[in-house]
């Protein structure tokens, strides 16, 4: 039989935590005025000689935002030396934390915002954040906290991005040169190779393919987690959503029409002769810039500033995408990608953007989706 769990809340000062020898699970944070309130589960002896209570029920609306800089870290499950880990980081970068607070407390998902204040490059802050998620195995985002607001148009990848597949790949496979096509697509997505070229290799390739096939791999593409629920509550938010795809409209549509809530859709067309794929490219063909292109066009025609747009994305085709509003969030990105993004979330689909627009799970629950 193993010791017993015990769930307190403790209220410390960020030194104490600091100090803190023992160890535990850190279900909450919330800090303020030099006072720090932990929700902790830990067995044996509380590792903190503090005043403290059984746990608070978690607040109906995040704490409201005034410092500059918002981290936000999300993880399956925080540690007492992860959050320690993260202090000392802050500390050592000589950011002040201002305020902290808790939008997700599951016990398959933590997520602790909080605010920094500090004379930060932000590009070096976000490699530097980049540095502990991996050191910790956490997610770690950077954002301002203007930002940290619903969206009112956000633009979206379809590939490994919507969908948990590449389309130009499950069609290669079909034909028997999945691996062939498989290799071109990984090093476009990598930006070892352009894409446009890429694309005219990979449709070369597919020539002769049968339309018929087209609508069977439609209906078993997998839509990738947090999809559908990312969705749903934006549009209940109010923002527009935009498909921005270096794929095919065929499929765009198709999920637009039986599986998403989706406004747009912007994708490649297919050219077909005798019912089978002519193997040629219709141009222009959606490459990164065009896709940073389509969002800003929609933007405008929404009456909207780029500070009101988001996107998200996992390839290098994305990039230029993700560069171009308020936030770009990298979902599940290749390696390069992550680098360069904005922000990034590897652990959790894609509904944990909710969080970095500033939401937390009571009032995502209210949206009913």
């Amino acid at each position: 039989m193993g010791d017993r769990i015990n769930s307190q809340e403790f209220h410390l000062s960020l030194e104490q935590i600091a100090q803190a020898s023992g160890s535990g699970t850190v279900r909450y944070l919330n800090y303020r005025d030099g006072i720090a309130r932990v929700g902790l589960e830990y067995s044996g002896t509380a590792p903190f000689p503090a005043e403290s209570t059984d746990f608070t029920p978690a607040p109906e609306a995040p704490d409201t935002l005034e410092a500059i800089w918002c981290v936000t870290l999300l993880s399956r499950s925080v540690s007492l030396s992860q959050l320690q880990y993260l202090l000392q980081f802050f500390h050592e970068q000589q950011w002040s934390l201002f305020a902290a607070d808790t939008l997700a407390q599951r016990h398959d998902r933590t997520v602790i915002r909080c605010q920094i204040d500090g004379d930060l490059d932000f590009d070096s802050a976000r490699l530097a954040c980049l540095g502990v998620a991996d050191e910790l195995g956490v997610d770690l985002t950077i954002q301002a906290s203007v930002t940290q607001r619903v969206p009112k148009l956000a633009g979206f990848d379809m590939d490994s991005t919507l969908i948990d597949a590449e389309v130009i790949d499950e069609l290669a496979k079909i034909t028997g040169i999945g691996d062939q096509v498989a290799a071109i697509t990984g090093a476009a997505m990598a930006g070892n190779i352009d894409f446009c070229e890429s694309f005219k290799r990979r449709m070369a390739l597919l020539k002769g393919f049968s339309e018929q096939r087209l609508a069977e791999i439609a209906g078993k593409l997998p839509l990738k987690e947090g999809a559908y629920e990312l969705l749903s509550a934006l549009r209940a938010l109010g923002c527009k959503t935009a498909l921005l795809s270096g794929g095919f409209t065929y499929f765009a549509e198709f999920l637009q029409r039986e599986r998403l809530p989706l406004d747009y859709t912007h994708a490649n067309e297919l050219t077909f002769a005798e019912g089978a794929l002519t193997g040629e490219v219709v141009e222009p063909i959606v490459d990164g810039e065009r896709k940073r292109k389509l969002l800003q066009e929609i933007a405008e025609e929404l009456g909207l500033g780029l500070e009101r747009v988001v996107a998200m994305g996992d390839g290098a085709n994305d990039i230029p995408m993700l560069n171009l509003g308020e936030l770009g969030i990298a979902i599940h990105p290749k390696p390069k990608v992550r680098l360069q993004a904005p922000q990034a979330i590897n652990l959790f689909g894609l509904d944990a953007a909710l969080y970095l627009f500033g939401l937390n799970d009571r009032q995502i629950a209210k949206l009913g989706v």
